[in-house]
């Protein structure tokens, strides 16, 4: 009958508004997570591109870290070298400046050791020839650097030539030799300042590459991860 049909109707009605609604409510929340995907990809976007300009930067400052202790090593061993050969040259003026004003302090080169060959050579009348020292007036010193002028002092005159000097400069020959030992301290004191800061910068750019190298892992992980991240993204809007 009439009401019958009617209440079947408005039964048939209530479903297919229940269904319209639920739709709506799936087509509402399809729309929100399509909007969140959107908004996550662009967030790691902006991530990844800020990781990857760190571990640019982070690759960059290692290696002009490295060029800068590389360049500093280079200069602590000229320096060292330098010193030391000036070092030497002073000890030896010195030495030969004892020669003359005082003679039980000189110390006398060690005498060359021949080898059998040349002993029985020598013994059988032969003269054995040997080559002169290189370097700096026969010192066998190979470098040298001007220490006076970082001291501030002067450098100390050659030993005097002739009799009548040896009486003239007798005097002077204490002061000049206490001037060599100051010299040469000045230059201890130099070494031993460099070998300090040399090794204090060595374990700082030690320090810093162990730090550098945990952090562009980290970052590296974290960027692979991301990237997975996004990927998943972009493969859930397709």
């Amino acid at each position: 009958d009439d009401d019958s049909k009617k209440e079947y109707c408005g039964k048939e009605f209530d479903v297919a508004d229940d269904k319209k609604k639920t739709l709506e409510r799936a087509i509402s929340d399809l729309e929100t997570v399509i909007e969140e995907a959107k908004e996550g990809i662009a967030t790691l976007t902006e991530e990844i591109k800020a990781l990857k300009a760190g571990i640019r930067a982070l690759d960059k400052s290692v290696a002009e870290a490295t060029e800068q202790r590389k360049a500093e090593n280079v200069e602590y061993k000229e320096l060292m070298s330098s010193n030391t050969a000036a070092k030497e040259l002073i000890l030896f003026a010195k030495n030969r400046l004892q020669k003359f004003y005082q003679p039980k302090m000189y110390k006398a080169p060690p005498k060359k050791e021949l080898s059998a060959g040349d002993r029985v050579y020598e013994n059988m009348g032969g003269e054995i020839t040997t080559q002169a020292p290189g370097g700096i007036a026969g010192t066998g010193i190979q470098a040298f650097v001007q220490v006076a002028s970082r001291s501030g002092r002067e450098a100390p005159p050659p030993p005097p030539e002739t009799a009548a000097a040896y009486t003239k400069k007798s005097e002077e020959s204490g002061g000049v030799m206490e001037m060599m030992g100051l010299l040469v301290a000045d230059l201890d004191k130099e070494m031993t300042v460099a070998e300090t800061e040399e090794k204090e910068a060595q374990e700082d750019y030690e320090t810093m590459m162990k730090m550098s190298a945990e952090k562009r892992a980290q970052d590296a992980k974290s960027l692979t991860d991301k990237e997975a991240s996004k990927a998943e993204l972009q493969a859930s809007l397709e």
